[in-house]
């Protein structure tokens, strides 16, 4: 019998590889201006302790993120093909240099408000007999915040070089999916898109702070 999940089974994986167009500016979005830091901070100081270690997926020059003190890591499939890229680059990280680590929980890299017991609720789904786990939160997935055994790198692999599989929920409609409904006001996975939605984000943070 498989033993139960800790932290320290688990690399986390800020997935800040995307291009960000719609921010303006160079692409690196998590880079952001937030409160007293940034979007990545602040995602980050949620992250960092639900986790063991944690990684930064980016294909941007990596000393943009040196003053994180966290390892860099591009994308292994070339061409931006989407978050299940920076998905793989952490499982084969995982694989190489954090073996203990059994599966990889991956974070986007432009929601500051993501919950604290985050992990510790998708590792019970799969603890309960899912082979995956997601959040939802309002009747809306939310794929990219999700739990993912590094055994499944090589099928990942053969299906994003091979088959050309770029959609999450393509490559998991084989698998065993819990989804795990979280709610809060604001929705705790709203994320950055927008500099409108940096204004909403830097509301709720001061509002939060009084």
């Amino acid at each position: 019998m498989t033993s139960r999940i800790t932290p320290q089974d688990v690399l986390g994986v800020i997935l800040a590889g995307g291009q960000g167009r719609r921010m303006g500016g160079d692409g690196d979005k998590p880079l952001t201006p937030l409160g007293n830091g940034t979007l990545l901070s602040s995602v980050l100081d949620r992250a960092t302790p639900q986790c063991g270690p944690m990684i930064i997926n980016a294909n941007s020059d990596p000393a943009r993120y040196a003053s994180y003190g966290l390892p860099v890591v591009p994308d292994r499939v070339e061409g931006f093909v989407g978050p299940l890229a920076g998905v793989l680059t952490a499982m084969d990280w995982a694989a190489m240099k954090a073996p203990s680590c059994r599966y990889v929980m991956s974070f986007a890299g432009d929601a500051p408000f993501i919950p604290r017991n985050l992990v510790s609720r998708l590792t019970a789904a799969v603890d309960a007999g899912a082979e995956l786990a997601r959040a939802r939160s309002f009747g809306q997935r939310h794929p990219v915040f999700g739990l993912w055994p590094v055994k499944l790198r090589a099928e990942l692999r053969d299906q994003l070089v091979n088959q050309g599989i770029r959609k999450i929920d393509l490559f998991t409609a084989d698998y065993r999916v819990e989804e795990v409904d979280f709610d809060g006001v604001p929705d705790p996975f709203f994320n950055v898109n927008t500099p409108e939605d940096r204004d909403e984000a830097e509301r709720i943070l001061q509002a939060d702070k009084g």
